[in-house]
């Protein structure tokens, strides 16, 4: 049989539009993000260039700035904790539930309504009065009044409070990612080990974990990277207040930007949050990397 070899330039040719289009979308914002992080400009009169001045400023002197980032790291290792969990669950509904799919796209309806929405629905479960707020009503009428709070102002638990809303929020999105990853694992290599006196939890120890673990990666980087970036549902429900103690990296440079005028210095804060991303991504991925090898 004879293989047809496609030109060298024939691949460019597909390649370059899309390619190109890749370059001028991410490329090339984070280069001008991180040149106009070298600036000290309010986005609309002359700017002045001060170097690293910027980053300076935001690693030594901004008493907001580390508060927010370790607000988005535990934001981030918050939503990985929930995949485990789906991953489990997506086990127990290929095995033990013939049509699944229905109870997955029941669970994946929070994906796919907005954030505004879901940012107000759970502002009146958290609403501090036993009338209007559900989560206290419902603790008051156990007995538990010694249970509620003023869930989004009171300083110490606001930001837990958002962190279980996003876990609600995209738990559907990687029970789906996890259960389509599941299906697609042969049958006839659990029939296999059904033979050879595997079945059960076994069989999911030496044919379903090793296999899934390319689909359990995507869920992991998705869902820490997008945690990295958390904006929306902050900005909906609480919009970094009380005090900043729900600022995360994205509010706080959206503050800066464009309520402070600081468009250069909330450039900076960006640039950090690009290398952020970029790092995470590559120790995720060699983790993986060396999972994937054990396995082999």
């Amino acid at each position: 049989m004879k293989v047809l070899k496609v030109p060298a330039y024939t691949i460019a040719v597909f390649i370059l539009p899309c390619l190109l289009l890749y370059v001028c979308l991410v490329f090339v914002p984070i280069l001008v993000s991180l040149y106009t992080g070298l600036l000290k400009w309010d986005g609309l009169t002359t700017s002045q260039f001060v170097g690293f001045g910027n980053f300076k400023n935001m690693f030594w002197h901004d008493p907001v700035f580390w508060p927010s980032v370790r607000r988005t790291l535990l934001y981030a290792v918050a939503s990985m904790l929930e995949i485990p969990l789906c991953l489990g669950m997506a086990i127990l509904l290929n095995r033990y539930l013939r049509r699944a799919n229905t109870l997955v796209s029941i669970y994946f309806t929070p994906v796919i309504l907005s954030v505004v929405i879901i940012g107000q629905l759970w502002k009146t479960i958290y609403n501090p009065t036993s009338m209007g707020g559900m989560l206290n009503g419902v603790l008051v009428s156990l007995g538990l009044e010694s249970w509620t709070h003023n869930w989004l102002t009171e300083p110490n638990i606001a930001m837990y409070s958002l962190y279980l809303v996003s876990l609600w929020q995209y738990f559907g999105y990687h029970l789906l990612i996890q259960y389509t990853g599941v299906q697609n694992i042969p049958d006839e290599l659990y029939e296999a080990a059904r033979i050879d006196g595997a079945d059960g939890f076994k069989a999911d120890r030496y044919i379903t974990l090793p296999l899934i673990i390319p689909i359990f990666k995507i869920s992991i980087i998705l869902a820490f990277i997008g945690s990295l970036q958390a904006f929306d549902l902050v900005m909906v429900m609480t919009g970094g207040g009380p005090a900043h103690a729900t600022d995360v990296i994205s509010t706080h440079m959206y503050n800066s930007s464009f309520l402070s005028f600081k468009y250069g210095y909330g450039s900076a804060i960006a640039t950090f949050l690009v290398v952020v991303c970029l790092i995470f991504t590559g120790i995720i991925n060699m983790i993986f990397n060396r999972l994937e090898r054990k396995f082999e």
